[in-house]
């Protein structure tokens, strides 16, 4: 039976939880751009994923003791290297390009996700994915002009954050798959574990050790808000809205990650938007939406618009 607190919690709060949990993700791409400043990419995820693994068992350490067992060993090396997969490609790359331009192609992942679940399950995609995926291609052609020609320039960063959607889209169409099958937190611990290994295996095998640098207060700070915002307080407040919005209403609220980045990218970290990237992000933006809204209110807004088209003809 559902508690008082929770038949009576105000979806529109519910949405403003939501919301800030977008921000708070939008946020992380400028925040992690300044701690990889003084912390090494890979340092930084191992330390994120070990905190988060030390808080799950230390919260649910009884599930997580019982779910523990052979049969979860293969999804928990699938996701786990996946995550880790994505999560690495996605700090290289930041290295090198703008938080925001970060954020808008890797929020591709929602519309690459469809074409993921079709190798994994067999189900193929809807049409309105594929015209989504479509659109999305176009979307990072526009990004990838170079200011003044029609020359397309995709740099190793582009590169390497368009390769974290695509291991992305795998991650999360097989942490769907598992999540039926096991129990949901055991395989969220899991996958943070065994990304934890990978990340501090690789760390310590390509990266240098810790230094002075990582105590000074703005990287203390950056790290605590990716640790504690990011991670923890965002992972929370997406599990509420989730429980009181609807998914395709909640996903439309959170796909605003890549706009807040890109805000908070223009506001604090000066970058400079061209037209013909405002172009690539606004049709990245209307393929993400495609994606994640169902078929019917896409056909709805389209008989809606076709039907004001035919009154205005009559006026």
């Amino acid at each position: 039976m559902r508690s008082r607190l929770s038949r009576n919690f105000p979806p529109n709060l519910a949405r403003i939880m939501l919301l800030c949990c977008a921000a708070l993700w939008g946020g992380s791409y400028l925040v992690a751009k300044v701690a990889m400043s003084a912390i090494t990419p890979q340092w930084l995820m191992a330390m994120r994923t070990g905190g988060a693994c030390l808080i799950m068992f230390l919260l649910f350490r009884k599930t997580i003791l019982r779910a523990l067992n052979k049969s979860i060993l293969i999804p928990a090396l699938v996701i786990g290297v996946t995550y880790w997969g994505t999560m690495v490609l996605q700090t290289k790359g930041l290295l090198t390009i703008d938080p925001g331009r970060s954020a808008f192609l890797t929020a591709s992942y929602c519309v690459l996700t469809p074409f993921a679940a079709w190798f994994a399950t067999k189900n193929r995609p809807h049409n309105i994915n594929i015209i989504a995926g479509v659109i999305c291609l176009i979307g990072v052609g526009f990004v990838s002009l170079k200011p003044g020609g029609l020359s397309l320039s995709l740099s190793s960063g582009d590169w390497l954050t368009i390769g974290c959607a695509v291991v992305f889209s795998f991650n999360l169409t097989y942490l769907g798959v598992y999540s039926k099958k096991f129990n949901a937190i055991a395989v969220t611990f899991v996958q943070f574990a065994v990304a934890f290994v990978l990340f501090l295996v690789g760390a310590l095998l390509t990266e240098p050790l810790p230094n002075a640098s990582w105590v000074e207060p703005k990287i203390i700070v950056s790290f605590l808000y990716l640790f504690i915002g990011a991670t923890t307080l965002a992972q929370l407040m997406q599990n509420i809205g989730l429980a009181h919005v609807s998914a395709s209403s909640a996903s439309v609220v959170m796909c605003t990650e890549s706009l807040f980045s890109e805000l908070f990218s223009i506001l604090f970290w000066g970058s400079m938007l061209t037209l013909s990237t405002l172009v690539g992000f606004a049709l990245i933006f209307i393929a993400v939406l495609m994606s994640i809204v169902h078929r019917r209110v896409i056909v709805n807004l389209f008989r809606r618009v076709e039907d004001w088209v035919s009154d205005w003809r009559k006026k």
